[in-house]
């Protein structure tokens, strides 16, 4: 099973529509074209990808997921009231890198898309802390069955981020 549709059955998809004031429909779409351009930047955090060590890259994508509440993400994502989105950012700045880069991915989304760039940038943290919580919950598990997730966190990751991106 994809990511995305595990977002989608947590509930996370209907959260984040009811949240930014849109049909579910609209943020299934915008989820889905968003979602690519998260779990790459997630893989190149996880590996290393920009030149440095996979290690470090790890530890900085697991700090800004764990020092964001981990698990506590995606049900801060799920509640009824609205989600504070600094942790949301803190992830797209250790997976972009900047701010221009989660400009950039929410303007060629919308120019795919036709969907509106403020809500692509919008929905960006959102999706962000919601895959991040999901991860830290272990969902990487679910999702990364058979794709090299085994035991250790770092192929957990990998494995969901492999799985998501194959899955779609």
């Amino acid at each position: 099973m994809n990511l995305g549709r595990m977002l989608n059955e947590s509930g996370a998809i209907a959260s984040m529509a009811q949240e930014l004031g849109v049909d579910e429909g609209v943020a299934r779409t915008a989820a889905g074209a968003l979602l690519p351009a998260i779990v790459a930047g997630m893989g190149r955090s996880a590996t290393g990808g920009g030149g440095g060590d996979a290690l470090g890259g790890l530890g900085g994508l697991a700090g800004a997921i764990l020092g964001g509440g981990g698990g506590g993400l995606l049900e801060s994502v799920l509640a009824p009231k609205p989600t504070p989105t600094r942790q949301g950012n803190d992830i797209l700045g250790t997976i972009f890198g900047s701010k221009d880069v989660s400009r950039s991915v929410a303007g060629e989304v919308a120019g795919i898309t036709g969907l509106d760039e403020g809500l692509l940038k919008k929905m960006l943290p959102l999706l962000a802390m919601a895959v991040a919580g999901y991860l830290a919950k272990g969902g990487s598990q679910a999702v990364g069955s058979g794709v090299g997730g085994g035991g250790s966190p770092l192929g957990g990751i990998l494995g969901a981020i492999v799985g998501g991106l194959s899955g779609r």
